[in-house]
């Protein structure tokens, strides 16, 4: 029998799973048992909600009273360091199975009674802020108990970062996590990935195309909450990719109240057909913006970059030019001058490749930015796979960034060089008796033909800046 026919032994299995139960057992038991393995990781998932660094225990479905009702959590985490424990009830949902409010609330209050700190909730829901629970609850049941979120995407990616980045001290636990990994990515997980814009999406589509749409049409605000779900999933890809945390980009007043931004997004979406929104990538030269235009059929990704603040103008752009060796020849480049008004000069990269002066309008103004976009048709659908709105948006981001984004460095100026002494004349050149004083440092190259008289060759200062040929601009 050829070897290349055998199926390698999996720590965690996907056969033998027969319904959205097993699944979801066997994706708490699987997740929390690792956790409890690898130090590491079980450290990354409790820290950011206060756990302390100590010994992870977890358990699954454990029995609770509740009045007269018996009530099973699919599982529970306890983290304990010294005199300090923090324990968490933890739910879990898999597939397109949602969290339910009664459910959530009836944790809520069976941690109460019991002194736990928190109920931790995994499911394939993502919310569009961070922090945000998918699910209402009673605020009153969260005033001695804290309500946390994890998405699936979310678990894989911290998990992903952990082993291949961050790394894992025991090469035995590596092996673990990354057996946890595999089966995350494995489509009978039940862990998906974001998948769908919604019931909404193809009635407020098709109204932003008719002019149609208002901001008080029902429908509007799932299809805003969906894409900022959307790019807080496309930032977890990303991040995923390069090992760094990426992330949606929000106001502080967006942050603490989400609405606020729900509200924007709804009133572009109704007076100018966009979607807009921005992600966080640590070390980018700025933020990467994202702009789908429903009535137009286009998504773009674009970014803005500070010009250098020395040369000439075309200089200026070639210091560009040179980053974007890699980026596709349809690539838009944009500059703005300094106190100029409305759109700059804006020109594919293949034409400022051949003539960087067609982004100069006005020679005798300082350029002071660019902007550098990228742009692809719209999907129109709503799900996964060709042609949809979601693998459109996904596509353009990660295209952007790997082609464009990644290259981008800030412009830094170049530090001072050490002047270097003039040479004295020699005797040939000035009779001692005409030497009046010692070289300084105020003496240029042409002093000396300067003290010869009349008739010295030497030119005049703007003679000589005349000749002298442009210094490019250094980058960093």
């Amino acid at each position: 029998m050829a070897e290349e026919t055998w199926h390698e032994a999996r720590l965690i299995p996907t056969s033998g799973i027969n319904g959205a139960e097993e699944q979801e057992r066997r994706a708490t038991s699987a997740l929390l048992a690792v956790m409890t393995a690898v130090r590491e990781f079980g450290r990354a998932l409790t820290k950011p909600y206060g756990a302390p660094a100590g010994a992870v225990e977890t358990y699954i479905e454990v029995p609770f009273t509740l009045g007269d009702k018996r009530l099973y959590p699919d599982g529970l985490v306890r983290v304990s360091r010294g005199q300090k424990t923090w324990t968490a009830l933890v739910e879990v949902k898999t597939g397109t199975n949602e969290l339910g409010t009664e459910q959530l609330e009836n944790y809520l209050d069976i941690a109460r009674e019991n002194g736990f700190d928190a109920v931790l909730t995994i499911s394939n829901e993502i919310p569009a802020v961070a922090g945000q629970h998918p699910t209402k609850v009673d605020k009153r049941r969260l005033r001695k108990v804290a309500l946390h979120h994890l998405s699936w995407t979310q678990v894989l990616a911290e998990a992903v970062m952990q082993k291949e980045f961050r790394g894992i001290a025991d090469p035995d636990q590596a092996w673990i996590l990354g057996e946890l990994i595999r089966y995350l990515e494995h489509p009978r997980s039940g862990a998906l990935e974001f998948d769908d814009m919604g019931d909404s999406w193809v009635t407020v589509r098709d109204a932003v195309k008719a002019g149609t749409l208002r901001a008080s049409d029902k429908g509007i605000g799932e299809v805003a909450s969906r894409f900022d779900a959307l790019l807080r999933f496309a930032s977890l890809s990303l991040g995923r990719r390069l090992g760094t945390e990426v992330t949606p980009v929000l106001s502080r007043k967006e942050m603490a109240d989400p609405a606020l931004r729900t509200q924007d997004l709804v009133n572009g979406l109704a007076s100018a057909g966009t979607l807009t929104g921005a992600i966080r990538i640590p070390g980018a030269v700025g933020n990467l913006q994202v702009v789908a235009d429903l009535r137009a059929g286009t998504v773009t990704a674009l970014i803005g970059v500070d010009a250098p603040r020395e040369g000439r103008p075309t200089t200026r752009v070639n210091w560009l030019v040179r980053q974007l060796k890699s980026a596709p020849e349809t690539t838009r480049v944009e500059a703005y001058a300094a106190h100029a008004r409305g759109a700059g000069a804006a020109e594919l990269l293949r034409d400022v490749r051949a003539d960087p002066g067609v982004l100069v309008a006005d020679p005798a103004k300082e350029l002071r930015s660019f902007t550098i976009a990228m742009t692809k048709p719209m999907g129109a659908k709503r799900g996964r796979g060709r042609g949809t709105f979601i693998d459109s948006v996904l596509d353009v981001v990660d295209t952007f960034y790997a082609e464009v984004v990644q290259y981008l460095k800030a412009w830094s100026a170049a530090p001072p060089r050490v002047r270097s002494d003039a040479e004295p004349a020699t005797p040939a050149e000035v009779a001692p008796a005409l030497v009046s004083t010692a070289l300084s440092s105020q003496d240029g190259p042409s002093s000396v033909g300067a003290a010869n008289g009349p008739g010295s060759t030497s030119g005049s200062s703007d003679e000589r800046q005349a000749d002298e040929p442009d210094h490019d601009v250094a980058a960093s």
